[in-house]
């Protein structure tokens, strides 16, 4: 029988000490794990939480995390209700390849489409560095670790056999490094325009190193998962030019047990309210539902299979699970 009753079972997905599934406690907050400020999830998770709280009936608030995979554990632990990830990351997840280390992670679900994120390989212009091969032996930052930049950014560099010094940490901590002089670029990845890069290009201008074609190529034969993005010229103070890159797309996803009326209401209401979570940040122009057809392997949570028949947008029938079969 599947479960409907929030006030039942909606607490084990809280931060708090989960509550047992025959004690009847009506949740305060319900969290929304995001990722470190300077990055594009937390003013979209800060965006989110606004409106679900408005819309849904319940109090949502966003918890800054190390990122995408530290948000697939959280959830699998059921110590939260919503998480961002990428179809990267989530690919890996749901395999047990890659960060797993070999522990498939088969509880998350699919629930919305949110936006592609490029990655972006920058520098201060005073370095000159030129190209990507500037990055060997330098300082870079590549953001959280347990974040897709700090997934993915080791296996890329190997593959275009640069060898860069890579360091950790939050989005904001890395540009403010660089800023000082302590790092020497950036590794980004993340929705454009990404706050924090955007800051330190209106103080320090920033020389935007695009790959090369054949650099590409050999990333994506690498990590198939990945596909073309470009940054529009001016996105950035200093980007005058198109930037032409790699990316993945992001998706909000959920443990499969969460009921599955809050996951349709929480669906339709990003939808029906979309421009209040545009207004928070601009990547959310891309959270519109035909975007569901960029997952290509993780099942969608029931209750936004609903939503998504209820406007006749298509789920493949090998992503449709439990009792939307």
């Amino acid at each position: 029988m599947r479960r409907q009753i929030v006030t039942l079972m909606l607490a084990p997905f809280l931060f708090a000490t989960p509550v047992r599934a025959d004690q009847a406690a009506t949740p305060e907050t319900v969290t929304i794990a995001t990722a470190s400020p300077g990055g594009t999830y937390y003013p979209y998770g800060k965006g989110l939480a606004a409106l679900l709280t408005k819309y849904v009936g319940l109090s949502f608030a966003d918890q800054p995390t190390q990122g995408t995979t530290q948000n697939v554990l959280l959830l699998d632990q059921d110590k939260v209700v919503l998480g961002f990830t990428t179809m990267g990351v989530a690919l890996q997840a749901w395999n047990g390849s890659g960060w797993t280390k070999g522990k498939p992670y088969r509880s998350i679900r699919a629930l919305f489409p949110m936006f592609d994120s490029p990655f972006q390989f920058v520098a201060p212009k005073r370095l000159h560095l030129g190209s990507l091969a500037g990055f060997a032996g330098k300082r870079i930052g590549d953001g959280p670790k347990a974040g897709t930049g700090g997934t993915y950014m080791p296996g890329i560099f190997k593959t275009l056999d640069i060898e860069p010094v890579l360091r950790n940490g939050a989005w904001d901590d890395n540009m403010q490094q660089v800023a000082s002089g302590e790092l020497d670029g950036l590794a980004a990845f993340a929705g454009i325009p990404m706050p924090g890069l955007a800051q330190l290009d209106s103080k320090e201008p920033l020389e935007y190193l695009q790959p090369l074609s054949d650099q590409v190529v050999k990333v994506r034969e690498a990590f198939p998962e990945l596909t073309p993005s470009v940054i529009p010229v001016g996105t950035y103070p200093s980007m005058t030019t198109d930037y032409r890159t790699f990316g993945l797309f992001n998706f909000a996803i959920v443990n499969q047990g969460l009921p599955d009326d809050l996951a349709y209401k929480i669906v339709k209401a990003v939808f029906e309210h979309r421009q209040e979570l545009v207004e928070a940040h601009p990547a959310a122009k891309e959270t519109i539902a035909a975007s569901v057809n960029r997952d290509t392997f993780l099942p969608f949570h029931p209750g936004a299979v609903r939503y998504y028949r209820e406007i006749g947008v298509d789920i493949p029938a090998a992503l449709v699970v439990d009792s939307d079969k």
